[in-house]
């Protein structure tokens, strides 16, 4: 975190208020309804909208890679995006930095590269930053993952889904089981932090499947492991036709056995879907879930940044081509707004209760600009119902509170 400046120390930065655009300092650096005291932690997020097909349970911003794909114009428009940006982020540095999509392996090793010296160029970026990108198993080659490692990718997420080729099929993924298992080979190979994203609950899965599965991952010994159970997301194929998956019974003796073999492994369950070996942790999600802050770019890309006096939600167009369009032109952001105050207890619960260990008391103040009494009465409501403990250092989710996640949400959700 760093202490928030009065608007007059930019000039003391290489930096004065006429190089900033007249509508960011006259409303974002502005006088508004909140008292930061500090800033919290920035992030980057970068998308890149492609895949080779987009799988019938993806609610993500992809498209396939035949339409409108143009790499060279893509990073071109990333980087207008990006410079654009730049005066709301002013002397801020980034500490994570996360490459999603769609599959953002589908770039060559030279756009890769490419993009991260404009990052570097732009933007001050922590000695120790973690740098994760998203790969998908079918676009492993060994050379050019090589290549992201030496551009400065630091930590890989695989989307392995599943080792069982017929549950693969299933779930329209373009790599097998065996590709499954060599693409966590050249991971282990080039790469000392990568993620695992497993899913369970699929069409037909037996109980005895789904355990396979995380045994197989167990045994390749991930330092981090996500493990999702399969949703049918609004506006996915699998929405419109959906397929016979297991029901809730079996579905929650899945996730009880997951967790016991994950633990038993070593692994700590400290989010909802996440298990990692200590230290091993996502920071990058870390963040986003303790209410930091992120600057995103790329089709579709959302922000949340923080103002001495405001807080604010930006969207970016989502088609690849209007965002191509829009950003070389400057006009990259499609929607941004204020969040209002009486959201931000919501807005921040949303994130922390998906913590096993909650939050330290002082991080609601430090993090919304609000006082913690705002959100008294839903507190007390959600302890009466066991679903959270709280002391005077920290907030947590109980086991019923976890296994209740949605419940418990709601509660802030409802907040006068």
């Amino acid at each position: 975190m760093i202490p928030i400046k009065p608007v007059a120390s930019l000039k003391s930065c290489n930096l004065t208020l006429s190089a900033i655009p007249a509508q960011v300092a006259e409303h974002y650096l502005g006088p508004g309804s909140l008292n930061l005291t500090v800033l919290p932690p920035l992030s980057l997020y970068i998308h890149f909208p492609w895949c080779v097909k987009k799988c019938p349970y993806c609610d993500f911003n992809s498209h396939d890679v035949n339409s409108n794909f143009d790499e060279d114009r893509y990073l071109l428009a990333v980087r207008a995006d990006l410079e654009a940006a730049l005066p709301l982020v002013w002397g801020r540095k980034i500490y994570t930095i996360f490459i999603g999509g769609g599959t953002p392996s589908l770039m060559s090793a030279a756009g890769l590269d490419r993009l991260m010296s404009d990052v570097r160029t732009l933007l001050p970026i922590d000695s120790a930053a973690e740098v994760t990108m998203e790969a998908n198993p079918g676009t492993f080659e060994t050379e050019k993952f090589k290549s992201y490692r030496a551009s400065g990718i630091n930590r890989l997420s695989v989307g392995i889904q599943s080792f069982n080729s017929q549950h693969l099929h299933a779930l329209g993924r373009i790599h097998n089981g065996n590709e499954a298992l060599r693409a966590v080979e050249i991971a282990h190979t080039h790469f000392d932090n990568f993620n695992l994203d497993l899913m369970f609950a699929l069409p037909g899965q037996t109980l005895t499947e789904s355990l396979q599965d995380v045994d197989m991952a167990i045994r390749l010994a991930p330092p981090h492991l996500s493990l999702y159970h399969l949703t049918l997301e609004p506006n996915t194929y699998f929405a419109k036709f959906p397929p016979v998956i297991p029901d809730d019974d079996l579905s929650a003796e899945m996730q009880d056995e997951i967790q016991l073999r994950m633990e038993a492994a070593g692994y700590t369950n400290y989010e909802v879907s996440a298990y990692a070996k200590p230290g091993r942790e996502s920071r990058h999600n870390l963040n986003y879930w303790n209410f930091g802050d992120y600057l995103g770019i790329g089709a579709g890309a959302h922000s949340k940044l923080s103002f001495p006096h405001r807080i604010i939600r930006q969207a970016r167009y989502k088609q690849p081509k209007n965002y191509m369009d829009e950003s070389l032109r400057g006009a990259a952001v499609q929607e941004s707004q204020e969040i209002a105050r009486h959201d931000l207890g919501f807005e921040f619960m949303l994130n922390a209760l998906r913590l096993n260990q909650g939050f330290a008391v002082n991080q609601f103040s430090e993090r919304t600009g609000t006082p913690l009494n705002s959100i008294e009465k839903a507190l007390a409501l959600a302890e009466q119902k066991h679903m959270i403990d709280r002391d005077h250092l920290s907030i947590r989710p109980t086991v019923l509170g976890r296994r209740f996640l949605n419940d418990l949400q709601q509660i802030f959700l409802d907040l006068d």
